[in-house]
């Protein structure tokens, strides 16, 4: 290893640093995140990667529906000119690639133009945006997200519906099970996976559980700085997907995989402090709400409903939000309250913090908390006073969640504020790409259709 080697591996994180030991690193994986939250980028031998030579993309990954067509927009500022990214490894991101033959790590790039200015469509970008906006406050926004997946059967017949994992008791996950430590003990090896790579990627866990659906499990994180939360729900989902590839099943995100069985969200817990005095400005001297909360709560209940295709951002994102179902479809506030759309979780004082319960877990991570603190910033500045928190029953309130893909994309277009602040040329681009997914699933003839309409119009 030479000195330049020597002296970039040092810079690397402890816990990557521990994890190598005296192993050489022979490949590194340079990614960013793109709007379906899927790396992207290049890999290249360690040698490479250490002389620190510019690297490129095509901003045009950028351009891309989730079923991989390519959404041109009729604006000057965004012409299909497929102009090249700078990419700028973050090497305080650096994790293991744990699962990898030979010695790998990943390393999350930041995106820059030609002139060094930030890519304004990277979706880590956009949460920059947001938390500088807090920041020039003197506010620092402190998060918690939850992550719900599904384990299943391998799937590879789309036409087919999705079932299921088999425990290692031989029989089907059965639904219904929530909380169930035995359950938990069904996925075996998967979760001892899921441990192992993370302790290798230096990610602490704080509790993993069993949730209602057949097969499905939440994984909680220990509250922290929001960019450093997305990375790591970037980084888990490829995690988790390799730990159920190796053990013969599927893990997935969908917002609603299974008809019968609940959907999978991303709830998101969320509170403010003061950067000077480390204090939680949700929580008053007097150990009771501060106005702060009122006004970030407000600014939830207002503009989540315009800011929803990042929370809830395909098709499948809307099958989550039933009447009657654990998702919630209102936007009411109560305190220890799950039927309520946004949840004062039971806590200190303290730890006073809003969760925003709408989220689904098929989102981007970087866009879904950059729009979740971009409404309670709203909420803020405009100084907002919420409804009255709920006590009871809260599925049977006003409906505040749009029913359709192209419904949420109306209202994202008709909302100047949220456009405003999360950057206008992303929310063009954003937009158009969401149009044309909604429309394209238009173009599908689904089991349901021939099953009923067939032969019976």
């Amino acid at each position: 290893m030479n000195t330049s080697n020597a002296t970039l591996r040092e810079d690397l994180p402890r816990a990557l640093q521990d994890w190598l030991g005296e192993r050489r690193i022979e490949e590194v994986e340079c990614i960013v995140s793109d709007y379906a939250s899927t790396p992207r980028g290049k890999a290249m031998p360690w040698p490479k990667f250490s002389r620190q030579e510019r690297m490129f993309l095509p901003v045009s990954i950028f351009y891309q529906t989730v079923a991989g067509d390519y959404v041109d927009v009729d604006d000057e500022k965004l012409q299909w000119t497929e102009n090249d990214m700078v990419l700028t490894p973050d090497l305080s991101t650096a994790v293991a690639s744990p699962w990898a033959d030979d010695v790998t790590i990943q390393v999350i790039h930041d995106m820059v133009d030609l002139n060094g200015d930030p890519i304004d469509l990277a979706p880590r970008n956009v949460l920059k945006k947001i938390l500088k906006l807090y920041s020039d406050k003197g506010w620092a926004p402190i998060v918690a997200p939850e992550m719900e997946f599904y384990l299943t059967k391998p799937n590879t017949d789309p036409d087919q519906p999705i079932e299921p994992m088999v425990g290692r008791n031989g029989r089907k996950m059965a639904r219904n099970n929530g909380y169930s430590m035995a359950a938990v003990d069904e996925y075996g090896k998967v979760i001892d996976d899921i441990y192992d790579f993370a302790e290798a990627s230096g990610f602490e866990i704080d509790t993993i559980i069993q949730e209602g659906g057949a097969g499905q499990v939440e994984i909680n994180f220990v509250h922290g700085e929001p960019l450093a939360l997305a990375d790591q729900v970037f980084y888990f989902k490829r995690l988790i997907r390799e730990a159920a590839l190796r053990n013969n099943c599927f893990a997935t995100f969908m917002a609603k995989p299974m008809q019968d069985e609940p959907g999978s969200a991303m709830h998101i817990h969320q509170s403010i402090i003061d950067v000077k005095t480390g204090k939680n400005l949700f929580n008053g001297d007097d150990d009771e709400p501060t106005d702060m909360f009122e006004h970030f709560l407000a600014g939830q209940q207002k503009y989540i409903p315009a800011a929803i295709t990042l929370f809830a951002p395909y098709v499948n994102s809307f099958r989550r939000f039933v009447a009657d179902g654990a998702a919630p479809i209102n936007l009411e506030w109560g305190a220890d309250n799950r039927t309520t759309g946004l949840r004062i979780p039971i806590s200190s004082p303290e730890g006073r913090r809003v969760e925003n319960r709408v989220v689904g877990m098929d989102c981007n991570p970087y866009l879904a908390l950059a729009a979740s603190l971009a409404c309670g910033y709203l909420g803020l500045v405009e100084e907002m006073r919420p409804r009255r928190a709920v006590k009871g029953y809260a599925h049977d309130k006003k409906r505040a969640i749009p029913r359709s893909l192209l419904e949420g994309v109306e209202l994202f277009n008709k909302a100047p504020e949220l456009k405003e602040i999360l950057g206008e040329r992303f929310c063009e681009m954003y937009l158009a790409i969401k149009r044309y997914e909604a429309e394209d699933f238009l173009r599908v003839i689904s089991p349901w259709e021939r099953e009923h309409l067939l032969l019976n119009v």
